[in-house]
């Protein structure tokens, strides 16, 4: 059943396309969102999960979750989340591999647990939305780590599990294209925009983009066409990059193009005496790049270029280029050496708010938000998180390494921008983890 999926790729992409444009109109998004889930469950427990149905639809919800959020299609915010856990445990019990857990990961949900007992939050306020909202990203990737650690996946099923993770990512760049008005009528300024991501929150948006960009580079690269024409893949990325850069939301395009630069160069390492094709491919690639980045910058009025280089609409370099960040993992770390416990889940946020500095934002930084909550247990974990998928890595062939290393820097850097906003870098932190089985597939790519 999943080949009629993945033998039809150029038509399933125009139907998400349309689909894209369906979601302006305000009858659409719900009972999509709610079909595309009702859809994934109702195949998972009917394929049994025989051919990593489980893997497949989780990777289409994580791909989906910024676009349905967008178009308002979720019931509770937190479903893409809820949705993943639920497909990746009926995987887990309905597939015919006996999965071996990682009693690390065990540990890991476990311990996470520990910080609610600390848990306060002021009048007023919601103690459970305070737990969901910081513990649903986390337990996303303890199931996740459950369901993937040494599992043995084939490339081929890597490389569908890509393709279906984008084509919601379609659905979403071409929503943007209809929502967002006329360039010449937005007002460009030293900060994320709004207007070119739908209405939404421009670091989730480009963090989809920045996922998409890497999928159809990964493609390109491995010399398999996306869309069956690559032409039609190369104005595809095109068209990604240029509207991932109108976001003007940095991390998830600088995450996507750097998972891609080590993505290239292990792959292209893999080939011996490749490495002269891997900077051939990088000086096509960075003329391809530069001439979107300089026609963008032209239409945004120089404006992209001060985003980047951290200044404000005049010209003037800002204090800090992170947009605050660096203010609030400050305040996080001086939290945890006054409270080495920690001060309990969803409470960084309060506290902040509650301070004379006016630093009130949600922690953007998922390593300074286990720090700060969940105090010395919280390094312990952040430190097991980092060194378990890095011994994965050594294990392997450069071929293998390239899909491992691309799917940790994913999670360690859009942890390090977004935090564990959406279920991507949970799922993806998992990914680092499998046992990349040798097949022909793998061998047809090597020959090429």
């Amino acid at each position: 059943m999943i080949n009629k999926f993945t033998d039809n790729k150029l038509l399933l992409i125009a139907i998400h396309i349309i689909i894209g444009y369906l979601a302006t109109f305000t009858w659409f998004p719900k009972p999509f969102g709610l079909g595309v889930i009702g859809f994934c469950v109702f195949f998972v427990v009917k394929a049994k999960n025989n051919n990593e149905e489980s893997f497949l639809l989780a990777m289409y919800i994580a791909g989906a979750e910024v676009f349905i959020r967008m178009t308002k299609g979720f019931v509770f915010y937190e479903t893409g989340k809820y949705s993943v856990i639920l497909l990746l445990i009926l995987g887990i019990f309905l597939g015919e591999f006996k999965q071996k857990f990682g009693v690390q990961y065990i540990f890991y949900l476990l311990l996470l647990t520990l910080g609610i007992v600390f848990t306060q939050v002021p009048d007023g306020e919601s103690i459970r939305n305070a737990i969901v909202f910081n513990l649903s990203g986390p337990v996303v990737l303890g199931v996740a780590a459950l369901y993937f650690y040494k599992r043995p996946i084939k490339i081929e099923t890597i490389l569908n599990s890509l393709y279906f993770m984008i084509l919601p990512i379609f659905s979403m760049i071409a929503f943007l294209y209809f929502r967002t008005p006329e360039i010449s009528e937005i007002v460009f300024g030293g900060g994320a925009n709004f207007e070119t991501s739908g209405g939404f929150g421009p670091n989730q948006v480009a963090t989809a983009i920045g996922v998409g960009i890497f999928i159809i580079i990964v493609f390109i690269v491995l010399k398999v066409k996306l869309t069956g024409f690559l032409f039609l893949d190369i104005l595809f990325l095109a068209y990604f990059i240029f509207r991932g850069l109108l976001t003007f939301s940095r991390g998830g395009i600088i995450t996507g193009f750097i998972a891609m630069i080590f993505f290239s160069f292990f792959y292209f390492l893999h080939k011996k005496g490749s490495l002269k094709l891997f900077f051939n491919y990088f000086l096509i690639g960075g003329i391809f790049i530069i001439a979107i980045w300089v026609y963008t910058s032209n239409i945004t009025g120089g404006m992209l270029d001060n985003r980047y280089a951290g200044k404000n609409a005049i010209g003037v370099e800002k204090k800090d280029i992170t947009s605050g960040r660096l203010d609030i993992l400050e305040e996080q770390l001086n939290s945890f050496l006054i409270s080495p416990l920690g001060i309990g889940v969803g409470n960084g946020k309060f506290k902040r708010e509650l301070s004379d500095k006016k630093i009130t934002a949600a922690s953007h930084n998922e390593a300074g938000r286990l720090v700060e909550e969940h105090g010395i247990i919280g390094v312990v974990i952040l430190v097991g998180l980092m060194i378990i998928p890095l011994l994965n890595f050594f294990y392997f062939n450069n071929l293998q390494r390239a899909f491992i290393i691309s799917f940790y820097l994913f999670w360690i850097l859009t942890i390090n921008h977004s935090a564990m906003r959406i279920a991507f870098p949970g799922l993806v932190y998992a990914l680092s983890l499998i046992k990349i089985k040798e097949n022909d597939y793998n061998t047809s790519i090597e020959n090429e």
